[in-house]
């Protein structure tokens, strides 16, 4: 089944997800590269591609699981926990309708 990991950062995270971006990512790529990996972005803090020193405010994941269990537990150890670039994570079931 899928599930989102909806993730709320702190504030001013920038520097903390810079230095745990490439851990981060390589988790990512593990998902993807078993084809579990629907879609994963941050949110710009602005409206804009590129937000600059205004940084992100949170995180969307969507990715196959067998379990909310599973996939709160994958969500637990995710490296911007440890940097503390996280708030709050949610992680909920997800049903994709379209496309």
């Amino acid at each position: 089944m899928l599930y989102a990991v909806i993730s709320e950062d702190v504030a001013d995270s920038l520097s903390k997800r810079m230095g745990a971006r490439a851990a981060h990512i390589a988790r990512l790529e593990e998902l993807k590269r078993q084809g579990r990996l629907v879609l994963a972005g941050p949110h710009p803090a602005i409206d804009s591609e590129d937000p600059s020193e205004a940084g992100f405010t949170g995180s969307l994941i969507v990715a196959e699981f067998a379990s909310l269990k599973e996939a709160q537990q994958w969500a637990d150890i995710d490296p911007y926990i440890d940097a503390g670039v996280y708030a709050k994570v949610t992680v909920k079931p997800f049903k994709k309708v379209l496309p």
